[in-house]
């Protein structure tokens, strides 16, 4: 997992080949002004997804994980809380991998959560599992998923 501010961004590039793509797409001007939905930035290799809405807090947020794609976990508006959990350490499998939607998701619950304040970002590459929108107020987001090699 990696978090920091949009402004470092250039310091990741080396984390996948593509993962310069999808900071460049946060950087544009009107992020804020985009329809909620996917965006394709680079086909199916690089695409957003924007959404916006209230969170459903640490108690309901569900550990996710992903094969194929990291995510980059962008703050446009408000404050995300996003727990965190190594994929080693998963023990109960709650909705096993579907490959189409890159998607399985737990019953484990996070070792520790972070606070991503808008203008901030937390990678997560496949090995880390995370649980996003946990915080129970309003978010903006944009969900870049970047293609992992």
């Amino acid at each position: 997992m990696i978090f920091d501010r949009l402004a470092n961004a250039s310091s990741y590039c080396s984390v996948a080949p593509l993962i310069q793509k999808g900071f460049e797409f946060l950087k544009q001007a009107d992020l804020a002004t985009l329809e909620d939905g996917v965006h394709e930035i680079q086909g199916r290799e690089v695409y957003a997804i924007i959404a916006r809405g209230d969170g459903v807090g640490r108690d309901r947020a569900m550990l996710e994980a992903h094969r194929k794609y990291l995510d980059i976990q962008y703050v446009i508006e408000g404050v995300d809380t996003i727990g965190w959990l190594e994929r080693e350490f998963v023990e109960r499998v709650k909705q096993p991998y579907d490959s189409e939607k890159d998607l399985e998701f737990f019953y484990d619950r996070p070792a520790s959560w972070i606070e991503v304040p808008s203008g901030s970002f937390a990678v997560f590459l496949p090995q880390d599992v995370h649980a996003p929108l946990a915080t129970k107020e309003y978010a903006h987001k944009a969900v870049v998923k970047v293609k992992f090699p």
